[in-house]
């Protein structure tokens, strides 16, 4: 990401992801607003940014306040000149049984996670329509490639522009601003005309004003009529159809690249960037009391993409990726404990375990499924150990699999776990354990055969008697041994331990030397 010098807007950001995905911009350049309902935290994480190098000011916002979001919206505008990114970050989240759910708390849900994306997005996009007002070179918006759109704030920016192009196979509309979290809300329908009634144009229709009030309540038409001067007036600045622009708020109509050029909605159509800075050469705008002719056609592109950082830190954060990483970490460990001294497993899992966690502080972690995951390993170590006749390994392998469903804690798309990944690993971590893992141990619990232990329980045969030493043939091998007990030439003695050269050995009552 080339953030430098970006003002970005995190709404509760004074801690978890929030504060995450804000020192993570700091880091890419960004100057950082914490807005959130804890000022206190939220300058504690500002100064946490500006005391490593960055730039970050701290905001008091209550999203669904919105007196509260224009004012901190404003605030950031004063202080940092504008907005460029939005990350509507700020969420409560209230467990409960839908028959015991409070609907004062359900209200408090969807107005945080709704009500406050609708004000902090208008909010945001107001004051971006300012930066491009305001701008001292012309501003194009280009809706791109074909199959995008631009709706909702889209429609506004769009207006607000010097240029707007698009695509072809693309579409603009549906400005309507929908407050879902307001009691007694609803969405405007589309005008029903009587059949036969001929339909005017939208180059130059308007809406009848029959007296009959508008759907929704109060607060929902004053949204609603607020919206629709603010576009009627971008439309007119710009010399654009100001008719559908007010159709497109009212009622959330929206129109394909071919008819919004037709009816002066859009400026033209541009099939790709150089496409489009060609067919502006040469456009002459007014801006601030001057004239200015564009020449761009040949101009040099820079485009600007994410570096090898960013791209890496977007794959492990990919939900799957990580999953994957913590289980290759896992077993590495494990696999290591198991065989002290093979070195790769145990640097390759602590590596990958490492990364994992790494990622998971960016996403929201279920702790209680992570649990379960380990609890489903401990169970199938459990079952090579314990004589259960399945029960563990079976528990473990349920345990693991619930685990693996709960451990994402969101409904976001995309951020789920496909049951594509965990099915196959939920197997191989069964195989791992009962086979691979259960191998090794029957192996560790082998005889030893190489080495000064495997000398432990070997039978010899004393071959001579010096003074205070003892010679005995073990294993082939001729050994000084000794002894608590008398020995006599040609006894039957066991090794019972080993003092550096000197075998410890005891009398055997009886059996052949083993030699």
């Amino acid at each position: 990401m080339k953030l430098k010098d970006k003002v970005a807007i995190i709404t509760g950001s004074a801690s978890g992801i929030g504060k995450e995905i804000a020192l993570e911009y700091a880091k890419e350049g960004a100057k950082v607003v914490i807005a959130d309902l804890a000022l206190a935290a939220a300058q504690a994480t500002a100064d946490e940014i500006n005391k490593s190098g960055g730039q970050a000011m701290a905001v008091e916002m209550n999203v669904t306040d919105e007196a509260a979001v224009d004012a901190a919206t404003a605030k950031v505008v004063e202080q940092f000149g504008g907005v460029d990114v939005l990350i509507s970050n700020a969420g409560i989240q209230i467990i409960s049984p839908i028959v015991d759910f409070k609907y004062e708390d359900w209200k408090k849900v969807v107005a945080i996670h709704l009500d406050g994306s609708f004000l902090t997005t208008r909010a945001a996009m107001r004051a971006m329509i300012k930066d491009i007002l305001a701008s001292p070179i012309p501003v194009a918006s280009y809706v791109a490639p074909s199959g995008a759109r631009a709706a909702s704030a889209g429609t506004y920016i769009m207006y607000a522009s010097h240029i707007a192009a698009m695509a072809p196979a693309t579409n603009l509309g549906a400005a309507t601003p929908v407050q879902i979290g307001a009691p007694g809300g609803e969405e405007p329908k589309p005008e029903r005309k009587p059949p036969g009634e001929q339909k005017d144009k939208d180059s130059k229709s308007k809406p009848k004003d029959d007296g009959a009030p508008e759907p929704g309540d109060a607060m929902t038409r004053k949204v609603r009529n607020d919206a629709t001067a603010y576009i009627r007036g971008l439309a007119q600045l710009r010399g654009r159809n100001a008719d559908w622009a007010e159709k497109a708020v009212r009622s959330a109509v929206s129109l394909p690249a071919e008819e919004a050029v037709k009816i002066k909605v859009a400026d033209l159509i541009a099939t790709d960037i150089v496409d489009l800075l060609k067919k502006i050469d040469g456009k002459t705008f007014e801006l601030q009391g001057q004239k200015r002719a564009l020449q761009t056609e040949g101009a040099v592109l820079v485009r600007v993409e994410p570096d090898w950082r960013s791209r890496l830190l977007a794959v492990i954060t990919d939900p799957s990726i990580a999953y994957i990483l913590m289980l290759l970490g896992i077993y590495g460990l494990l696999f290591e404990f198991y065989n002290p001294g093979l070195v790769l497993p145990g640097v390759v899992g602590g590596i990958c375990l490492i990364v994992a966690l790494y990622a998971m502080q960016t996403l929201p972690i279920n702790y209680a499924g992570l649990g379960l995951i380990l609890l489903g390993i401990t169970f199938l170590v459990a079952e090579l150990f314990v004589a259960s006749y399945g029960a563990l390994g079976i528990g473990g392998v349920i345990a693991f699999v619930l685990g693996s469903v709960m451990l994402i804690d969101t409904d976001v798309p995309g951020y789920e776990i496909p049951w594509t990944v965990i099915a196959p690993l939920a197997g191989v971590t069964a195989l791992f354990f009962l086979f691979v893992v259960g191998m090794a141990l029957k192996a560790r619990k082998r005889p030893v055969i190489t080495g000064a232990e495997e000398l432990i329980g070997a039978r010899g045969e004393i071959l001579e008697h010096t003074q205070d030493q003892y010679w005995a043939r073990v294993r082939s091998e001729t050994w000084q041994v000794r002894s608590s007990a008398p020995l006599a030439r040609g006894q039957h003695v066991k090794v019972i331990g080993i003092d550096g050269l000197v075998l410890l050995v005891e009398p055997e009552v009886s059996g052949p030397a083993q030699q």
